[in-house]
């Protein structure tokens, strides 16, 4: 079993401009695809198991990220069924020089957990350890219904 906390996972991408649309910032269908990708990887290290997509809800694009800067990925679960995952991804720009940080988007993501003959396969039940997984299962929750 593995509690809230282990399942985060961040990551970086440089805008670069082939990952960009006609207004010089990162597209967004990118920014979709490196969400995707880093709540895989947080739902598989919880499950054990190679984890897909099922279910993308509230992808809220705020702002854009201008080619040249930083786009930081996090995820993680918070939250299991029997053979699902729920993750809760966001995106930020960030200033490559002084590291300040801005959301620009934010998503929750359902994945299904399948075994080597792609069937789906049981998950093991997500604990809350501390205060963090606390904080972070919490505002999940709050925050998955959207606006």
């Amino acid at each position: 079993m593995a509690n809230i906390s282990e399942t985060y996972i961040e990551n970086r991408e440089r805008i670069q401009p082939n990952d960009t649309n006609n207004y010089g910032s990162a597209h967004g269908g990118n920014i979709m695809r490196w969400m995707d990708e880093i709540g895989a990887m947080s739902a598989m290290r919880h499950a054990g198991e190679t984890c897909v997509t099922a279910y993308v809800n509230n992808l809220d694009f705020k702002r854009p990220i201008p080619r040249g800067d930083t786009c930081v990925i996090s995820g993680y679960v918070y939250e299991t069924g029997r053979t699902s995952l729920r993750v809760r991804l966001q995106a930020f720009h960030e200033a490559p020089r002084t590291g300040e940080r801005e959301q620009t988007t934010d998503s929750y993501f359902v994945f299904v957990a399948v075994d080597e003959a792609g069937t789906p396969a049981p998950v093991p039940e997500l604990t809350v350890e501390s205060e963090r997984c606390e904080n972070l299962r919490d505002a999940a929750l709050a925050g998955e219904g959207g606006d």
